[in-house]
């Protein structure tokens, strides 16, 4: 499925109340509000007949579906910078994310920091 839009609510979890809670308690929102808030992302979708990747801007898609070669994995992975508006310098930090994301033990989240700071 690709979404035109992806700043977009995401139908199927926005104002419903029997939405899935994450396991920090909040409703799931989807990646439109991830995409909405980020400067850019990126969406890259591996399945067994097929893999494509997109670029969104502010949520809003800047390339067609690009194909991708098939290289034998499954899976989903989203890119993207966070507006700087919303992450100060200085932040977020890795301990941040490990607590965040502890929940999940299959999810790899690697924080590139590129500001010129400690990564």
């Amino acid at each position: 499925m690709k979404k035109p839009v992806m700043a977009s609510k995401d139908l199927r979890f926005f104002d419903a109340p029997d939405a899935e809670q994450l396991p920090n308690g909040h409703p799931r929102r989807g990646m439109s509000v991830v995409a909405a808030l980020s400067e850019w992302l990126i969406h890259t979708n591996r399945r067994h007949n097929g893999a494509w990747s997109r670029r969104y801007e502010h949520g809003v898609p800047v390339t067609d579906l690009i194909p991708l070669e098939a290289d034998g994995t499954t899976g989903t992975l989203v890119r993207f910078r966070a507006a700087e508006s919303l992450c100060p310098p200085g932040s977020l930090t890795v301990d941040d994310l490990t607590r965040w994301t502890a929940h999940w033990s299959h999810l790899e989240v690697r924080l590139d920091d590129q500001r010129g700071g400690a990564t």
